[in-house]
């Protein structure tokens, strides 16, 4: 335990079982002994204890009077601690629990949250640790071909998961290969560098000079992730090397410049990286989204904003926003760039100008496309993703002859 502990005595509302255990350091080992709460108490050791033990020293390092967060904390379970908590480690309670495609899941990812917080296990029980990744995979199916469903914003995320886990705790090949394999679907990562911002500029008084390089842009909505997920398994001895570099062969430019500027991964996955070959008119995979002033010296700025708007990119949720607020804050958007975007940015998170204008001119004195806007902007415009053309194309009322009698 760390010299600084926060006195637990009255917490006993949201974390209660550890708030007692806590107390009683020095009762640890025959607690996770006892035939009764052993299991109990071990669970909590393995979740809690470094957990805790790092932001007791966090806390008094931010003290005034208190002393520097060393660069290597003492852990806080000993090695015949975490022996003892070793039968609780890879929560057997849980095996037979129903859907086992969800229980699996999160099973692993819970062993992998322990070790990673333990780090010391990956060496005393790593059979045991092997063992339970092999059942878990099998019995949850975890590597069948997945199938991206409408609306599962959580789709790659599973993956990425899944990938980072069996890399930590897999000696599997097969299982490893099919990690891999599973990265090697997952789309294309939107690398986006946001137009200049005056209001940055005036904030920070030391831009980095390295902000617009692919790897640094490829971290700014964390689309580094898949990159970073197969250096791990690169990382793992287990994993064939040829599983890995059939991923290096479709990852995106900048993935493979995040590889050559920030992965920490053996020389031969390093090497291969480096040899993936290029077209000689493959750029660095970066859309930017340049100042006004730098438009205007472009024979058509119109072209480059059409282009922005024809971006794989808009197709990314953490990236879409950015570009079509790019768009519309220009001075060389036009009629037909505005028509393009979706209603929810022109309506309610961009300029409201652009609406003021065009929407008096649409509806003019007809109080029913006033009547058919008011409607429309309730909640379809929003929930429908239509674009700001289409709206206005819904305000004219249907011709006669296509009424429903």
């Amino acid at each position: 335990m760390s010299d600084f502990s926060k006195d637990w005595s009255l917490d006993l509302a949201d974390h209660s079982g550890w708030a007692m255990l806590a107390r009683c350091p020095e009762r640890w080992a025959e607690l996770t002994a006892h035939p009764t709460l052993g299991p109990a108490v071990q669970h909590l050791l393995l979740d809690q204890a470094e957990t805790q033990a790092l932001e007791d020293a966090r806390l008094l390092a931010a003290d005034p009077d208190g002393e520097e967060l060393p660069a290597e904390l003492a852990p806080a379970l000993s090695e015949e601690l975490l022996h003892a908590c070793l039968p609780a480690l890879c929560l057997p309670e849980l095996a037979e629990l129903p859907n086992p495609q969800v229980t699996a899941r999160r099973t692993l990812h819970h062993i992998a949250h322990r070790v990673r917080n333990n780090p010391r296990l990956a060496n005393l029980a790593a059979d045991q640790l092997h063992a339970a990744a092999d059942a878990l995979v099998a019995h949850g199916q975890l590597l069948s071909p997945p199938e991206k469903q409408a609306g599962n914003h959580d789709f790659d995320g599973r993956i990425l998961r899944l990938a980072e886990d069996l890399a930590l705790l897999s000696a599997n090949p097969d299982h490893l290969a099919g990690a891999c394999a599973q990265l090697a679907c997952l789309d294309q990562p939107a690398v986006v560098s946001p137009a200049p911002s005056r209001t940055l500029i005036r904030i920070i008084d030391n831009v980095d000079p390295d902000h617009d390089r692919p790897a640094q842009l490829l971290e700014r909505h964390y689309e580094h992730r898949r990159v970073q997920a197969l250096a791990a398994l690169a990382a793992n001895p287990h994993t064939p090397h040829a599983a890995v570099t059939d991923v290096l062969d479709g990852l995106h430019p900048a993935e493979l410049a995040w590889i050559a500027e920030r992965a920490d991964g053996p020389d031969w996955f390093l090497s291969a990286a480096a040899a993936v070959p290029a077209d000689e008119d493959e750029d660095d995979g970066v859309l930017r989204l340049v100042s006004n002033d730098e438009l205007a010296e472009h024979p058509d700025p119109a072209a480059v904003l059409q282009s922005w708007l024809d971006s794989p990119a808009t197709g990314d949720i953490l990236s879409r926003s950015e570009i079509y607020r790019a768009v519309v804050k220009s001075r060389h958007h036009t009629p037909e760039h505005l028509l393009q975007i979706p209603a929810v940015e022109i309506l309610s998170r961009s300029e409201p100008e652009i609406a003021l204008k065009i929407l008096p001119d649409r509806c003019g004195r007809s109080t029913d496309r006033w009547a058919a806007l008011a409607a429309a902007m309730t909640f379809e415009y929003d929930e429908e993703k239509i674009t700001f053309g289409e709206l206005l194309d819904s305000l004219d009322p249907a011709p006669a002859g296509a009424q429903t009698p």
